[in-house]
C-alpha cells in the first residue's frame, strides 16, 4: 500500500511540475491560467492523499476557483498574449 501511495504522489508531483513549467513558458496567458489550475488540481489531490482535508478544501477554493477567475478577468481587460497582442 505504501508503494502505491508513493507512486501516486510521485506521479501527481510530476504532473504538477510539468504544468508549472508549461504555465511559465506559455505565451498565451489564458492557456497559462489553465496550466496553473491543472497544477492546483494536482496539488489538491496530493493533499487528499496525504489526508489533509482542511488544506484540500482551501486549496481547491482558491487555486481552482477564485484565482483563475480573477486572473482571467484581468486578462480580459488587458492583453491575452505576451507582448501586447490581443
Amino acid at each position: 500500500m505504501i508503494i502505491f501511495t508513493l507512486a501516486l504522489l510521485t506521479f501527481l508531483t510530476t504532473i504538477a511540475l510539468a504544468a508549472t513549467i508549461k504555465a511559465i513558458a506559455e505565451k498565451d496567458l489564458v492557456k497559462a491560467v489553465v496550466f496553473s489550475a491543472l497544477q492546483s488540481v494536482a496539488y489538491a489531490i496530493i493533499y487528499g492523499v496525504l489526508m489533509a482535508p482542511d488544506i484540500l478544501y482551501a486549496y481547491i477554493a482558491v487555486g481552482v476557483g477564485i484565482y483563475p477567475v480573477i486572473v482571467l478577468y484581468a486578462i480580459a481587460k488587458t492583453y491575452r498574449f505576451e507582448g501586447g497582442r490581443k
